[in-house]
């Protein structure tokens, strides 16, 4: 008999999710383009439903009611197939929760979000990692590592951390050679960044099959990743199962109030996207011009740009070299990128200061 609680060993394999970092080894403050937050903040709406009292010594609308309205209101969906979350990573966490377990698989792609691994390992399923396609999700590799097992498969459309993208094609071919009791999770976490015309799907899929799940968040464009907001859409009986596990008051009352006013705000959406993509297409030229000295971007269409280092330049010395100058950026040898920064879309001023520091060191490595 052991001498105290031990851990399941599925839990006692997570290696705990470890955010972007904010502060340089001595401690010291750096410019956080590490978290993929919007460097706009967030809408001025959302500031003002936030800065009325929320009621905190009573509990929020445990259904979300008047957020799941609005969000249908906003893509056209029925708010009864609409379940909301503390972000999108507890809606995928439950996605996983409700369909696998212990025997089952749970499939994603090589350099996918690093929350697919821990919702697989959270409730006892196997995690299984398709071949990349030069760091973009590979639909012929998923669908080959499909198995009799495999429950739940996830793909991040933006990819979150190379920020690849799948076109509507892929996402349809990919759904209609998974088996129907097979549940397709589309995490759309940077879908607002794309641009009219580029959508891939998802929501359409969502509306029409049974076993597609799409997730979104207010972290990233709407800005309001300190109040831990997500959302999901599917199927009813898919609705039904994340709402039977998730928490009962899982969204904040001040949550619920600014998440609703964001949505409101659509020119300020409409702004985040334009001034991110025009700065996301800058960086991506400044860093190509470094190419000589081993510098390449995946293509992105997130907010975010993933940045590898293939020659003298390491990705260590690299991010040493913006800390030192000020800035904090995402490194990511756990998920196999030991060789790769991702680096947050910010300012025009300080995505040209991390062009030249990067630039600097390249030419001294």
């Amino acid at each position: 008999m052991a001498d105290k609680p031990e851990m399941k060993p599925w839990i006692e394999k997570i290696h705990a999710y470890v955010p972007g970092k904010s502060k340089g080894a001595d401690g010291r403050e750096l410019v956080k383009l590490s978290a993929n937050e919007n460097p706009l903040g967030c809408s001025e709406h959302a500031l003002a439903a936030l800065a009325e009292p929320a009621g905190p010594a009573r509990y929020p609308d445990p259904d979300s009611t008047a957020l799941r309205a609005k969000i249908g209101e906003v893509h056209g969906i029925d708010p009864a197939r609409i379940v909301c979350g503390t972000g999108s990573d507890e809606l995928l966490n439950l996605a996983a929760q409700a369909f696998a377990g212990p025997g089952d698989e749970v499939l994603y792609a090589r350099f996918s979000f690093v929350v697919y691994e821990i919702a697989a390992r959270r409730c006892g399923a196997t995690p299984v990692e398709a071949a990349d396609a030069d760091y973009a999700t590979d639909v012929d590799a998923l669908l080959g590592a499909l198995t009799d097992k495999t429950r739940v498969v996830f793909v991040a459309n933006p990819n979150n951390p190379t920020g690849s993208f799948l076109p509507r094609a892929e996402i349809e071919r990919l759904h209609a050679g998974l088996p129907a009791d097979v549940l397709l999770v589309v995490d759309q976490a940077y879908g607002e960044y794309l641009e009219a015309g580029e959508d891939d799907g998802g929501l359409a899929l969502a509306e029409a099959q049974q076993n597609v799940l799409v997730t979104r968040t207010f972290s990233k464009i709407y800005g309001l990743a300190g109040e831990r907001i997500g959302w999901a859409t599917g199927a009813p009986h898919l609705v039904d199962a994340l709402n039977r596990i998730r928490g009962p008051f899982n969204v904040t009352g001040s949550g619920q109030k600014a998440a609703i006013a964001g949505l409101g705000d659509q020119d300020f959406v409409a702004k985040s996207r334009e001034t991110n993509n025009r700065e996301l297409a800058r960086f991506a030229d400044a860093i190509a011009s470094m190419g000589n000295h081993g510098l390449r971007a995946i293509p992105s269409k997130a907010n975010f740009l993933l940045v590898l280092f293939e020659g003298r330049l390491t990705a260590e010395a690299a991010l040493a070299a913006l800390a030192q100058g000020g800035y904090a950026v995402r490194h990511l040898p756990g998920q196999g990128l030991p060789h790769g920064l991702r680096i947050t879309i910010g300012t025009p001023k300080q995505m040209d200061e991390i062009a030249a520091i990067l630039r600097a060191a390249a030419d001294s490595a």
